[in-house]
């Protein structure tokens, strides 16, 4: 029996139960809270993700272990390692989990990453801010998602509050982009080296928040896609990484910036799940148990929406032609990712039209 640790119980690890079941995958999650999403697909251990003892229920007989977040800390994940093999690796969370060593690696690879410079003291950030003047964005180097642990800066009388907002911790100050648009890169890589990468993703955010995602990103060329398959391949290297990994970048005057890395399936990359020959998801599971990677190539033009907030009526959404509804079973509250809605069709003018039916049931939430 094929048996999958996930440390992790959220709408990631639900989907990738969702892939993994028609393989004859099973599944066993960790999470804290008691009814989350992955206990739909699997059973679940209730305990927090550093709980050395509910660490040593979930992953007691499993196959593999993997994790659907990259907040799972990454002694937790050593420690599992050390009774069934973790991938990806720990090592992978050590990088993501400070974006000062994330950063760092992006230039040992020679991955292209807007001016930063590492903050330990306000002094540290009067100096820094300095050297790279403004806009800026202060970010905690540990902790933070969905915009969260971070502050913009625009003159020299912010400082001061910015640096007790986000708490006096270790941080960087990284110079503002003006990027022409927000891209992500997917990609997987197996056991043996063999890497695949899914069309480039253009995103856009509101408020933080990842809103919509067009894969692949309009106005593609090959020479930009290599590029990204490039940088992505890198890292993935260096890393000697095994499952998927997302890097979200900035595309500025056709070249690339790293922005920052997601050691996991991603928000991004739902998209594939009805768009791609191979979803993110059921290509994650083949890397990590050592099964050859599917074809990563997209089906047509898709379009991703995040339902924020409130599930919209099903029945209406389900109503657009070509729409597929993701109800992650999340209780409904402001901000909160509850599920997603993907539409793909041949003909992009065709999605574009159905999306901006779609959108007029979900932005007013």
């Amino acid at each position: 029996m094929t048996t999958i640790a996930v440390l992790g119980g959220g709408q990631l690890g639900r989907m990738l139960g969702g892939a993994g079941i028609p393989l004859g995958v099973r599944f066993r999650f960790l999470d804290p809270v008691a009814g989350a999403p992955a206990s739909a697909v699997g059973p679940l251990v209730v305990g927090a993700l550093d709980d050395e003892r509910a660490i040593a229920e979930v992953v007691d007989g499993a196959t593999v272990v993997t994790y659907e977040w990259e907040g799972v800390p990454a002694p937790a994940a050593r420690f599992a390692d050390e009774r069934v093999r973790v991938l990806p690796a720990p090592n992978a969370l050590d990088v993501s989990q400070d974006r000062l060593r994330e950063k760092e690696l992006f230039g040992a690879v020679g991955v292209a990453t807007a001016p930063f410079r590492p903050v330990d003291s306000a002094a540290d950030l009067r100096r820094a801010a300095a050297e790279l003047g403004y806009p800026s964005i202060l970010k905690t180097r540990r902790g933070g998602y969905d915009g969260k642990g971070q502050v913009r800066l625009d003159d020299d009388s912010q400082l001061d509050a910015a640096w007790a907002v986000i708490g006096a911790r270790p941080s960087i100050l990284e110079a503002v982009v003006a990027f022409d648009r927000e891209l992500s890169v997917l990609s997987v890589r197996g056991h043996d080296g063999d890497t695949r990468h899914w069309p480039l993703v253009e995103n856009h955010h509101v408020d933080g928040i990842l809103r919509t995602s067009r894969a692949p990103a309009p106005d593609l060329t090959a020479a930009l896609q290599d590029a990204a398959e490039d940088l992505a391949r890198r890292v993935l290297d260096h890393l000697d990484y095994v499952g998927v990994l997302a890097i979200e970048l900035f595309c500025v005057g056709g070249a690339l910036l790293a922005n920052e890395m997601a050691p996991r399936v991603h928000n991004s990359g739902h998209w594939t799940i009805e768009g791609a020959v191979t979803s993110q998801f059921e290509n994650h599971l083949r890397a990590v148990l050592g099964w050859p990677l599917g074809s990563t190539a997209a089906r047509g033009h898709s379009v991703m929406l995040n339902v924020i907030g409130v599930m919209p009526d099903r029945a209406v959404v389900l109503a657009i032609d070509g729409a597929h509804l993701h109800d992650y079973g999340k209780t409904a509250r402001p901000g909160r990712k509850l599920g997603h809605v993907t539409i793909v069709d041949i003909d992009p003018a065709s999605v574009e039209a159905r999306v901006t039916a779609a959108r007029a049931l979900l932005e007013p939430i």
